[in-house]
């Protein structure tokens, strides 16, 4: 069964992508070959109502529609799919940044087709037990993963608040699994950090990588309805303390809202195009800047973006505009790779469901192409690759330590566990040094 590479906030059955629109569905057309496949799809059902071995009950007949539904979309896109009243009511929430569940992003490994976590999500429930980026998903309690698709998947892991499930991973670079018992929990997320948490406030944060040289330092991690509002209060807090440069850290960013990006990339674009959208037809739109004269839109404030392979979505969006316009310097791996644009259309009011698809691609100010494709090697021309001397490829060794540094500056508690040896992080020390050298001139 074929699985849907794609970003899911585990604990609620919805995608993190970029470019969520929501629409009605069209009535369909009067045409012959569409009553055909219908009646296709009727005769099928009567025959099991009829015939099967054993009479299945009505919640167990909409599984198996929802379930052939999906399998059909699946083998389309694997980014579409057809949800439930209860799994769209709860993406609702999602994008609002408030659902329950243990707080993970998790996609499907292009290269090994396994479900892999992109990113705990920061004080949640999954980070407080240690998952990391680019651990490999082999059961949920006592299911095995490897015939599951993400809907199967993602039901195993949501649920009640205050119940727990068991996580079998397998950490990258580890040879054997460890299993984890996580309480679900209400999660309400915040997106925007600083550098690290003030410990006799650990609710507020140190916004800045070297105070001395006033570079700020901002990490986004996800891009919900409340990220812009979140983000332009820091911005104006930078700019009252006369903020000289800036590091946006974009690094396990899994992606989100299209509009919330763009109206970022305008918080430091005087202009130029942003992103642009293509449909089956190649017609589309697309988004520019706005020259409002906002203290970021200055180019002698320099600007560097961490990304890493684990950046997608939203986050390759930022990261190509400000790039393509020479707005700042990419710093860090090569992204995911995800550009195209799902759109919502609500087929049902009373409850309502809705049909996620496929519909456009986005497209870099250049014109170059964002999305991997199955067929894409390393060679091809996909995701965001970081600026000529700025790429910096973490060890396997180097990347579980970064996961482990980032957990301990993220934790509420002024308890923090310590890590065995200190945490170098080559790409932030590369962007300071090299914002410095910029302030320099």
């Amino acid at each position: 069964m074929s699985r849907q590479n794609l970003v899911w906030i585990l604990v609620v059955p919805m995608l993190v992508f970029a470019g969520m629109v929501i629409s009605f569905a069209a009535p369909v057309r009067d045409r012959d070959k569409d009553y055909k496949l219908i009646r296709t799809m009727v005769d099928v059902l009567a025959e099991i109502d009829q015939n099967y071995v054993r009479e299945l009950s009505d919640k167990e007949r909409e599984q198996l529609v929802e379930d052939m539904i999906n399998l059909g979309l699946n083998r389309l896109d694997r980014y579409s799919q057809y949800m439930n009243a209860e799994e769209f009511k709860q993406f609702e929430n999602q994008t609002e940044g408030n659902f329950s569940g243990i707080g993970v992003n998790i996609g499907v490994d292009p290269k090994t087709g396994l479900f892999t976590v992109i990113s705990p999500l920061p004080g949640t429930p999954a980070a407080e037990a240690g998952l990391r980026p680019g651990d490999v998903i082999l059961k949920v309690d006592n299911t095995p993963t490897d015939n599951l698709n993400m809907s199967d998947l993602v039901k195993l892991i949501q649920g009640e608040v205050g119940t727990t499930v068991k996580i079998t991973l397998l950490h990258e670079g580890a040879k054997e699994t460890t299993t984890y018992t996580i309480k679900r929990a209400r999660i309400e997320t915040f997106s925007v950090f600083g550098f690290s948490r003030i410990p006799e406030n650990p609710t507020e944060f140190n916004w800045y990588a070297d105070a001395e040289a006033k570079i700020a330092y901002v990490r986004i991690s996800q891009f919900t309805d409340k990220t812009a509002d979140e983000l332009k209060k820091v911005l104006n807090q930078l700019e009252k303390e006369q903020s000289r440069a800036l590091i946006l850290d974009l690094r396990d960013n899994p992606g989100g809202l299209l509009n919330k990006c763009i109206e970022i990339c305008d918080f430091f674009l005087p202009g130029g195009e942003i992103v642009s959208t293509k449909d089956r037809n190649q017609k589309g739109r697309s988004w520019s800047a706005k020259n409002d004269r906002s203290y970021w839109e200055n180019p002698a404030l320099p600007i560097a973006i961490l990304v890493n392979r684990q950046s997608a979505s939203a986050s390759e969006i930022v990261a190509a505009a400000l790039q393509d316009n020479h707005r700042a310097t990419i710093i860090g791996e090569r992204t995911w790779g995800k550009g195209s644009v799902q759109r919502v259309i609500r087929l049902t009011s009373d409850p309502p469901t809705a049909l996620k698809l496929t519909t456009d691609t986005y497209w870099r100010p250049s014109g170059k192409n964002i999305h991997r494709h199955n067929n894409m090697d390393d060679n091809a021309e996909w995701g965001v690759k970081p600026n000529d001397g700025f790429e910096i490829v973490l060890k396997d060794d180097e990347r579980v330590a970064y996961a482990k540094y980032r957990r301990n500056l993220d934790i509420l508690s002024k308890d923090k566990p310590k890590d065995e040896k200190p945490f170098t992080d080559r790409a932030l020390e590369k962007a300071i040094t090299y914002l410095k050298s910029q302030l320099s001139k």
